[in-house]
């Protein structure tokens, strides 16, 4: 696959994913959001091992992505570095530390979606 025929999303989604990947981010998770939600297609979930950690994976992400051409729409979090969202709109990654992790567990949320009551 090359960069002129690739899917734009499936590239900024392989971008968070490496820019992730060069900082040691733990238990990288990708879910695939589409038909889930219309406000993203890719959500990537990663751990980092302290509230630095944590900080310097969102910023290379957004380092990352702006280096490609792609602005982040927003940043949340960095002030404490517990979980940074880096929303880069088709594709969204939640960094946080592992305790904020286990407690929220989007994984489950979104990979075992529940119809609405």
């Amino acid at each position: 696959m090359t960069a002129d025929t690739a899917d734009p999303t499936e590239q900024l989604k392989a971008l968070v994913i490496d820019a992730l990947e060069d900082l040691k981010a733990v238990n990288l998770v990708s879910i695939d959001v589409r038909g889930l939600t219309d406000v993203m297609d890719w959500m990537i979930v990663a751990s980092g091992n302290s509230n630095r950690h944590v900080k310097s994976l969102a910023d290379n992400v957004g380092v990352s992505a702006k280096a490609a051409g792609a602005m982040p729409l927003g940043v949340e979090g960095m002030d404490v570095g517990e979980w940074v969202l880096v929303d880069l709109g088709d594709v969204v990654a939640h960094i946080m530390l592992p305790a904020t992790r286990d407690f929220y567990d989007l994984e489950r949320l979104w990979l075992d979606p529940r119809p609405s009551s």
